[in-house]
């Protein structure tokens, strides 16, 4: 395996962590900026809101987003194997 292989392989794992973190942390960041703008309209100044709406929503998001996942981690896996098979 040469050097521009490696970091294809590399580059592809970061695009893989990106596309598996993205729809978790947009359902919580979506969540955390709902629930701010509700204490900032409503002037509760409780900081321990957020956390239960938060886990919620990103306990939600995972159980919907898990096949997604899995399907990109079995397909990288593939592609790892495959590269691996052609050597």
């Amino acid at each position: 395996m040469n050097g521009a292989e490696v970091l294809d392989v590399g580059r592809d794992a970061i695009w893989l962590t990106i596309q598996l973190s993205a729809p978790v942390l947009i359902v919580g960041l979506i969540v955390g900026v709902g629930i701010g703008l509700l204490q900032a309209l409503t002037q509760i100044q409780e900081a321990t809101l957020v956390y239960a709406p938060k886990i919620v929503a990103i306990f939600i998001s995972l159980l919907i987003f898990l096949p997604l996942m899995g399907a990109l981690m079995s397909g990288f896996m593939r592609h790892i194997a495959a590269r691996i098979a052609a050597m």
